[in-house]
């Protein structure tokens, strides 16, 4: 099997290479994908109040996104092996802006939930294209390092972006805004990638449906166990949700091992380096994203916040994360990924670690932002080389199911661990009816911020332990 190298992929017929436009495009569609999920987070008062909303029918305008983009990752992965990269990329991304523009344009509650839900349609069979196409374009070793580093940032500062984006679109314009501004940018990513972007042959061989379908049951149930898991506990949906999951995926292993053309590509988890690499990579996103849950919520309810300012407190984490994410592909190519990433490691649990004694009296300027700077830079160091060991030595024709098996690692870190486990351990109650205290809210963060620093030391041992077992003679083993 070939590995994926830039020469396994021409440009257009007589079209020369153009990897720095081709990467801008990709990296403008990922940036805006990711921060769809977060961008209309400040928007919702505002969305309750114009549809009338409950506060549990609420929570599906994010919960709608998330679902179709988690639950339906791993199809939208193969489907870029299949079709071609740069086809799905493109349709994928027409989707997605059919789902903005009715967004937009939304006259009831239940029209903007299945625009949120066609959002994220489009974004779970662009976004594994998108990252295909990125290490298929790039060269190996430098060039592709500093594209996954760019990749890297744009994937995890996105939701910060999101939320500072949301609230200035809502304080100067239109919550609707948050939709349309995808419109114009979209259509240019369009018309830029159907000029720049290479092309990949269409496979001629059966299309695995019974596994595409037992995939997206079983994926979209499970996000769905999680995402009910904080507002319902083990209530009748939520057992209901993981059980079907469960019997979803366990049809998958069956039908994947006795077809010809399988839809999930076992062989990726061959490598016990990616095995360690993804399940290092959920326990550091999980925390990540109850951060940002929480330091929301510590902003805006015990200091009185604005969504826009709320957004502008973030900045030291998204640059952070945007500045080191420069450096960490240098860093990776001088001293290998692995010590890389147990530097950045080591920096986000001492900055969950240091969130997690926040008090009432805690102020924005000494307990908030030297931890978030560090989430930043640790984020910038670390999520690089685990995007580039859970990609590494991926033969060409699995380009799609890979990127598909990385961000369903993201989505499962930041919605099972992060928005379901991290919140239950803090015992706060997202679901109808529920009040909390400020002292109790508090309490419960810095339980979830101790718990999170946890599993990202859980994650550096991980990295840690293959790091050294890599090193060992092949005898020795």
């Amino acid at each position: 099997m070939s590995t994926i190298t830039a020469s396994a992929l021409p440009d257009r017929p007589g079209a020369p290479a153009r990897p720095g436009l081709i990467l801008s495009v990709i990296l403008t569609v990922q940036l805006m994908l990711v921060l769809d999920a977060t961008v209309v987070n400040v928007a919702l008062p505002i969305v309750h109040s114009a549809f009338g909303f409950s506060a549990a029918d609420l929570s599906w305008v994010l919960n709608a996104y998330t679902l179709a983009f988690g639950g339906l990752l791993l199809l939208g992965g193969r489907l870029g092996d299949v079709l071609g990269y740069r086809r799905t990329f493109l349709g994928g991304l027409v989707v997605f802006l059919i789902g903005s523009v009715l967004g937009g344009f939304a006259l009831t509650g239940v029209w903007l939930v299945a625009a949120r839900a066609v959002q994220g349609v489009g974004a779970a069979i662009a976004a594994p294209a998108a990252l295909a196409l990125l290490t298929r374009s790039q060269p190996e070793g430098a060039a592709r390092n500093r594209a996954l580093g760019l990749f890297a940032a744009v994937s995890s500062g996105g939701g910060s972006v999101g939320l500072l984006l949301g609230g200035a679109l809502t304080s100067w314009a239109s919550w609707r805004w948050a939709f349309f501004i995808n419109v114009p940018i979209g259509i240019a990513a369009l018309i830029l990638g159907s000029r720049l972007l290479p092309r990949t042959p269409r496979r001629r061989e059966p299309f695995d449906v019974p596994g595409a379908l037992a995939a997206t049951i079983g994926m979209t149930s499970l996000v769905a166990g999680f995402v009910w898991l904080p507002e319902s506990g083990i209530a009748p949906r939520t057992v209901a949700a993981f059980g079907v999951a469960v019997i979803a995926l366990a049809t998958l292993c069956v039908v994947e091992r006795r077809t010809d053309h399988p839809l999930f590509a076992f062989r990726l988890l061959r490598d016990p380096h990616r095995v360690a690499a993804l399940v290092g990579f959920v326990l550091i996103v999980g925390p990540q994203m109850t951060a940002f849950f929480f330091l929301v919520q510590f902003l805006q309810v015990v200091h009185g916040y604005s969504a826009f300012l709320t957004g502008v407190a973030f900045l030291p984490l998204t640059l952070g994360i945007f500045g080191v994410s420069r450096i960490s592909p240098r860093l990776v190519n001088r001293f290998g990924p692995a010590p890389v990433a147990v530097v950045g490691t080591i920096l986000l649990a001492v900055g969950h670690f240091q969130l997690a004694q926040l008090t009432t009296s805690s102020g924005y300027w000494a307990a908030v932002f030297v931890p978030t700077l560090l989430l930043g830079i640790g984020g910038g160091l670390a999520f690089m080389p685990f995007t580039s060991r859970i990609l590494s030595g991926v033969p060409a024709s699995d380009a799609g199911a890979a990127a598909g098996l990385m961000q369903t690692a993201q989505q499962a870190g930041g919605v099972a661990l992060g928005l379901a486990v991290l919140i239950a351990i803090s015992g706060i109650s997202s679901g109808e009816g529920a009040t909390t205290t400020v002292p109790d809210l508090i309490s419960g963060m810095d339980r979830a911020f101790l718990a999170g620093s946890g599993f990202v030391a859980l994650s550096l041992l991980i990295t840690l332990g293959a790091a050294l077992w890599s090193r060992k003679p092949v005898s020795a083993r």
